[in-house]
């Protein structure tokens, strides 16, 4: 990815360097975002949201909080606020669930589930500053008294273990509400690609915005039997990490972020891995 300004004329311009992002949602925004810093993009959605087979969990939850079995709720995501919603008004009337919600305690983990809470007319009791990790929600919480209460979470994808164990070992009852899982693309072709492309050193930057991406892209890799030469791929070029938690989960996997932006959005993440790249991929 180039500069945000051409260099002088007495340089020479150096290569267009070839970007492989993982998006799947916003593939098409994060192609045009790549190209409008000047790098090559390839786009290889890496996964998918299914609905849970069966949606007992998020149903039993909404039954207890409308019976007052809960004095506490934590929403994770904006995607899995609304699919929550919906799971509801499949058995009450939203505005029962609304209600139940407006008599306890509501913690929004960053902007995304804050706006779909302010969507549904649901005030946030206490929203979890940036850069939205499970340490900061529990941070959030150490003023509030937790033994004893009853505290639901609603999970994306994959469950938290240390926000769990964080809000047990302050005396917590915590009930996960799963409402949806990722699963790999229906069509798991430009991924494969991908991965065969990393192997044989076709990229110069590879960018994470999310934690299941590391996994998907791993998964696969070992499918093919690239693992190794996948890992050995992201230790040469440059990682760019959307923010600590997919950070966090490159590390789990034994790899390293080079670059993280300084806050944690997709427009932000393009544009400072442009600038970073400039100075460190050769």
């Amino acid at each position: 990815m180039g500069l945000d300004h051409p260099p002088p004329s007495t340089q020479h311009p150096r290569p267009t360097l070839r970007v492989l992002a993982l998006e799947s949602r916003r593939a098409e925004e994060m192609a045009k975002l790549i190209a409008n810093n000047g790098g090559l993009p390839t786009v290889a959605p890496s996964m998918r949201e299914v609905p849970l087979e069966s949606n007992t969990a998020a149903l039993s939850f909404a039954a207890g909080l409308i019976e007052g079995s809960f004095d506490m709720v934590i929403f994770l995501t904006g995607v899995g606020t609304r699919a929550l919603a919906r799971v509801v008004e499949t058995a009450w009337p939203l505005d029962r669930f609304v209600a139940a919600l407006q008599r306890v305690t509501v913690v929004a983990r960053g902007p995304k589930p804050v706006a779909a809470l302010r969507e549904l007319g649901v005030p946030v009791t206490i929203a979890v500053p940036e850069p939205n990790t499970w340490r900061e929600l529990l941070k959030a919480l150490e003023p509030v008294p937790l033994d004893g209460r009853r505290v639901a979470v609603q999970e994306y994808g994959v469950s938290n273990p240390e926000l769990l164990a964080g809000l047990e070992h302050r005396g917590a009852r915590v009930t996960r509400v799963p409402v949806y899982q990722w699963a790999l693309p229906a069509d798991t072709g430009p991924l494969r690609a991908a991965v065969a492309g990393l192997a044989r050193g076709e990229f110069d930057v590879v960018l994470f915005t999310t934690s299941i991406q590391v996994t998907h892209l791993l998964q696969v890799a070992a499918e093919m039997d690239l693992e190794d030469a996948v890992r050995q791929a992201l230790g040469r070029l440059l990682v760019a990490s959307i923010g600590p938690t997919t950070t966090e989960a490159l590390r789990e996997h034994g790899l390293d972020a080079h670059f993280e932006p300084s806050h944690p959005k997709m427009g932000f993440l393009v544009k400072e891995a442009a600038d970073h790249a400039s100075s460190q991929v050769k």
